[in-house]
């Protein structure tokens, strides 16, 4: 069994490595999205996915194993201008590369700006939402709105009730609005209610040329979208909201399989012939979805189709944990290791649930996953990174990723995590971020954002 000290050691070694890709300019620090990278800053600079917020989070994470060095201390304060000088003219909202993104930056450092942020959310909202300037027309309709929790509606109210718990002025009637607008794109079913990626008014063409599609996991679909009604009811004091929530629960269990004790949703519905089926991962898998049960629990809903919020939950666990991962069973199965799409954040979700709960098959599980990320680094002296795969190109490897979600700096905050609790046990804080706090019990989340000292 891998010795806590290895997962540390491999997880300073990627974080240096990290740290040795950001460049400086004129405008404050970046990343390239991968390495080699040529050229100057990529075009979503600021943002958590890829860009130099993301590594706010690493930080978030070092600082409570260890003391910030004079490099860290100076790139915080460099995120911390940086991202704070542009959100007067921020015209982005996701919870990916927009406001919502900054939000969750801002509070990881511990600085202020959270309320301008909520300010410029407020500013650019209109009253169905808002606008969606990447969306091209046609085929969508012009000013599509979005209703996910990545991109779109469901996003911004996380990052609202996020700034909301911490008293930033503003955000509370900001979360109030915007879970009025998600309540009024609800699509009644026989078994609940759905929400689309996008609200029907605006993919009439698409539907017509492509047929329906959905997306009901996390990233883009219901769950996501559930779960941010559930705890912006639970914090809001507002029942319709619960109760909205656990009516999409009830229709997204319809939509899955529940044999042999588990749950999954399908990736894509209906089903692309050229992926796999079921993936198992934080954006559209069970690793994802397993957040709107934990939310609904949060929100004290007792049931959802006969089973409890939390047998939900450890149905989606049990499909990961006898799923085969993190094993490379064929071409294009798990070939990722990062937050988003693969390892890294399954074990984050596992090690959020073994300090809920206690189970230790879930603390188990998440070494197994740790051991997997240890095996495949690509390790260059006293600097690691990974390679992920994508087998249908000649050259099979890609290049290093560099940032939060789909590279090595959230790898490297998975193998701090993974030691610090293996060290230190359940009670050991965890760090809260606006997508997540909910999944650890309070007394182990430390809610920490300093969005409060904004007032």
């Amino acid at each position: 069994m891998t010795n806590p000290e290895t997962y540390a050691d491999l997880g300073e070694a990627a974080w240096r490595w990290v740290l040795d890709q950001v460049r400086w300019d004129d405008g404050g620090p970046w990343i390239p999205v991968s390495v080699p990278h040529e050229g100057g800053p990529p075009e979503d600079r600021d943002g958590m996915h890829s860009g130099i917020g993301g590594l706010a989070h690493v930080l978030a994470e070092v600082r409570e194993s260890r003391p910030w060095t004079d490099e860290e201390q100076a790139l915080a304060a460099g995120i911390a201008e940086r991202v704070g000088r542009g959100l007067a003219t921020a015209t982005g909202y996701s919870y990916f590369d927009g406001l919502v993104s900054d939000i969750g930056v801002l509070s990881a450092l511990e600085v202020e700006g959270t309320d301008r942020a909520i300010a410029r959310l407020a500013e650019l909202m209109q009253d169905d939402g808002w606008e969606q300037p990447w969306m091209p027309h046609p085929p969508f309709a012009p000013h599509a709105r979005v209703n996910d929790a990545t991109l779109g509606t469901a996003g911004n109210l996380l990052g609202a009730v996020w700034a909301h718990r911490h008293d930033v002025p503003g955000a509370t009637e900001l979360a109030h609005r915007t879970a009025g607008i998600l309540l009024t794109e609800g699509e009644p079913t026989d078994a609940g209610t759905n929400w689309s990626f996008l609200p029907p008014r605006f993919t009439e063409q698409v539907r017509a040329e492509r047929g329906e599609m959905q997306m009901p996991n996390w990233s883009h679909g219901l769950a996501g979208i559930a779960a941010s009604l559930a705890v912006a009811g639970s914090e809001l004091g507002r029942s319709d909201l619960v109760e909205a929530a656990r009516s999409g629960a009830e229709h997204l269990v319809t939509l899955g399989d529940t044999r042999d004790d588990g749950f999954v949703l399908p990736h894509v519905i209906p089903r692309d012939p050229d992926m796999d089926e079921v993936t198992y991962t934080w954006c559209h898998g069970p690793t994802g979805t397993s957040l709107l049960f934990t939310a609904l629990e949060h929100a004290g809903v007792e049931q959802v189709a006969g089973e409890t919020p939390a047998q939900w939950q450890r149905r989606c666990l049990h499909s990961i944990r006898t799923s085969g991962i993190p094993e490379r069973l064929h071409p294009g199965f798990w070939d990722n290791d990062g937050r988003c799409c693969g390892t890294a954040g399954v074990g984050d979700v596992f090690l959020d649930a073994w300090q809920r709960r206690g189970v230790e098959d879930d603390l188990a599980f998440a070494r197994v996953l740790g051991d997997a990320i240890v095996e495949r680094a690509v390790v260059h002296g006293d600097r690691a990174c990974w390679r992920f795969t994508e087998h249908r190109n000649e050259d099979p490897l890609l290049p290093p990723g560099v940032g939060w979600m789909q590279g090595t700096a959230g790898i490297a905050a998975y193998l701090l995590r993974l030691a610090r609790v293996l060290r230190e046990g359940r009670t050991t804080p965890a760090v809260a971020r606006l997508d997540t706090w909910w999944n650890v019990p309070q007394p182990q989340a430390r809610d920490r954002a300093a969005a409060s000292r904004s007032r």
